[in-house]
């Protein structure tokens, strides 16, 4: 074949490329302008709705972290006060890094604040920040009482329970199935979970056991973990914040003991009550 010929042939299959090519982009150029039941069909919600459930879905640690940071700038921001006693918090960082090793997550970079608030409270948000109330470490009669209620919440982010109560709540309110769940929303949801969440059973229970694993392990005084519980439920004047979220309080102290009983080694450390009051003298 001459060069005229394989010159020829060349347009005739270019033409044939080309014309059906610019025939499907006329056509997606027309699905995407035309009205749909009056609304036109705009991809972008649906992409920008699948990525972000997905990450809710499977939140990597990092992703947990980093918004975790943001919930924690948040709260920080008029939510809670939190302490500026130097001892206080050295002294809760120093049970808080006993304690991860044993955790069930010992690689997240775990952040223990104290806030300054007279209510017996603690709570936890994501990729570790475990805020424990001034008020409760002075209601805690020894270190042990304290690390108990502290390896609890430390429970509660091993079971990633607030990941899971997060994913619900957006689910549920809607702002995850319409247009997707942004950062800011999410931390929201969080914030407010945190805080004010409703507990379930099925949570608590498996906080408790992850609790007890860790203070055990640790080298604390399971019991402590009961008789702080007791403590607070025979106090009268009503249930205190950090119990009264808590459902079936009784049955958790009683579950407690049969898992207690049933541990072959039990750690005995932490049950000084006075050496424990010298160290948060300062705050009492």
């Amino acid at each position: 074949m001459n060069r005229k010929g394989l010159v020829a042939n060349y347009l005739v299959w270019r033409r044939r490329l080309l014309y059906p090519l610019i025939s499907v982009l006329v056509a997606l150029g027309v699905c995407l302008g035309t009205p749909l039941v009056g609304k036109a069909l705009d991809l972008r919600p649906l992409l920008f709705q699948g990525v972000q459930v997905l990450q809710l879905s499977n939140m990597s640690d990092r992703q947990e972290v980093e918004l975790g940071t943001q919930m924690n700038q948040e709260l920080r921001s008029g939510q809670v006060r939190l302490s500026r006693n130097a001892a206080i918090n050295r002294y809760v960082e120093q049970i808080g890094e006993r304690l991860v090793p044993y955790s069930d997550r010992p690689n997240l970079p775990f952040t223990f604040q104290v806030v300054e608030d007279d209510a017996v409270n603690a709570f936890a948000t994501l990729g570790g920040f475990v805020y424990v109330n001034t008020g409760l470490i002075k209601t805690a009669d020894n270190e042990a009482e304290l690390a108990s209620v502290m390896a609890h919440e430390i429970g509660h982010v091993g079971g990633r329970h607030l990941v899971k109560q997060m994913r619900q709540k957006s689910l549920a309110s809607g702002v995850a199935s319409a247009a997707g769940l942004d950062r800011n929303t999410a931390v929201g949801i969080g914030v407010e979970l945190a805080l004010n969440r409703p507990r379930s059973r099925q949570d608590e229970y498996d906080a408790d056991t992850r609790g007890l694993r860790t203070l055990t392990r640790a080298g604390y005084a399971p019991s402590a973990m009961v008789s702080f519980m007791q403590k607070l439920v025979k106090s009268g004047g009503g249930l205190p914040t950090f119990l009264s979220t808590h459902p079936g309080t009784s049955d958790r102290i009683n579950s407690l003991r049969r898992a207690i009983s049933s541990q072959p080694n039990q750690g005995g450390g932490g049950l000084d009550n006075a050496a424990y009051r010298a160290k948060i003298r300062s705050i009492l």
